[in-house]
């Protein structure tokens, strides 16, 4: 009996000892790094902002009359002078025969005035006639030549009347649909709107920043912290609604140098070419306004970011050669890397690769760095760790 309760007290012995053993070392995930170093990052400002024309023209009438026909296709671009519609001319017509003919009719009462002149002349010298009549003659004969003067305008005037029955584009650009058809009636005295022109190559895009960023940007640039380009150009790139970005820059040609006193914002305004008129008058975009450059910026890979809805985060190898995560402040994304304002320093080594495998805390291995660094050394295990697991 007493050996069988020794061989189970062994056993139980053996049993205990085993149990006590310490759990497997966690392994080191192999990581890539990049090490934060400063840089020129560009000072980007994202601000929403709105394609406007460049030019546009309201084209009303000018005489009144019914509209006898369109002349050009809704939604095409025409030229400058081309004619739009035609308004029925035939009333202005008569009114500028009839005027003609009153223009005839002084010119004939101008030439026999002037001739009673020439006649009265030499009979004023010999005392043939009182000289009270030589004035009046020549009165009448000036008078006569005023009135020409006149009808002449009016005829003028009539002319310049008939012209506008064809409705004519006072600037190159894309018509819109037309606002009359033939049939109406529309009014001199109304100003009736027939349609509208719009100048888009180039266009605008108008957006409106904070005062106080504007300010901002100033005191940097006197400070000397910003740089713009040889130019003291300001470069502004666009992002349409669907995330793709349009290919041609435009560069900032307006500011203003008052506040709205509603919003408190500054308007700025950038021009774009538009050769493809893929910039529409009205559509909204998401505008990148590269004000310059900032010296000792950070940057960070895109991939070694996840976004959240505070910004982002990055894991980073501690001193302990451990993950830990990184709360960061992200500015614009240039060139595929997020500009970091804040939440990084110099020298952090922030893991690029692996990321589903690294949680915090976690023990990391790096391997190699995108840079073409040496890889650092694994870091051994910190002493409490080992007493721990004995």
């Amino acid at each position: 009996m007493k050996p069988i309760l020794a061989g189970l007290a062994a056993c139980l012995l053996l049993s205990a000892c085993s149990g006590a053993e310490a759990p497997p070392e966690e392994q080191a995930v192999p990581v890539r790094v990049v090490t934060v170093a400063g840089e020129t990052v560009p000072n980007v400002i994202e601000l929403p902002g709105r394609v406007e024309p460049v030019r546009v023209a309201e084209v009303r009438a000018r005489v009144t009359g019914i509209v006898q026909e369109r002349l050009y296709e809704e939604g095409t671009d025409v030229g400058a002078g081309q004619p739009l519609f035609r308004i029925d001319p035939r009333e202005l017509r008569a009114s500028y025969a009839q005027t003609e003919a009153s223009l005839q009719r002084a010119r004939a009462t101008a030439t026999n005035a002037r001739a009673v002149v020439e006649r009265y002349r030499p009979l004023v010298a010999e005392n043939a006639i009182s000289g009270q009549e030589y004035d009046a003659a020549l009165a009448a004969a000036r008078e006569a030549e005023a009135n020409v003067a006149q009808i002449r305008a009016q005829l003028e005037a009539s002319s310049l009347q008939l012209g506008y029955t064809t409705v004519r584009a006072p600037i190159a650009g894309r018509v819109g649909r037309a606002q009359v058809t033939e049939g109406a009636l529309v009014s001199q005295a109304e100003g009736t709107l027939m349609t509208r022109i719009e100048q888009i190559s180039p266009v605008y895009v108008s957006f409106a920043q904070a005062a106080s960023e504007v300010l901002r940007i100033r005191r940097a640039m006197a400070a000397g912290e910003l740089d713009l380009d040889e130019n003291d150009r300001v470069e502004v790139r666009l992002t349409f609604s669907d995330g793709t970005e349009y290919p041609i820059p435009g560069f900032i040609d307006f500011l203003a140098y008052s506040v709205d006193q509603q919003t408190g914002t500054v308007e700025l305004r950038a021009e774009f070419p538009n050769p493809q008129s893929l910039l529409l008058p009205g559509e909204f975009v998401r505008a990148r306004i590269f004000a310059g450059s900032v010296q000792n910026g950070l940057t960070v890979p895109q991939r070694a970011v996840s976004l959240t809805e505070d910004g982002g985060t990055v894991f980073v190898v501690d001193a302990k050669g451990q993950a830990a995560i990184r709360p960061v402040k992200l500015g614009a994304m240039v060139d595929g890397r997020w500009i970091v304002e804040s939440g990084l320093k110099v020298g952090d080594r922030v893991i690029v690769s692996n990321l589903q495998k690294v949680r915090p805390g976690a023990p990391v291995q790096i391997v190699r760095t995108p840079t073409g660094q040496a890889p650092a050394p694994a870091p051994a295990p910190a002493p409490a760790r080992a007493r721990g697991a004995q």
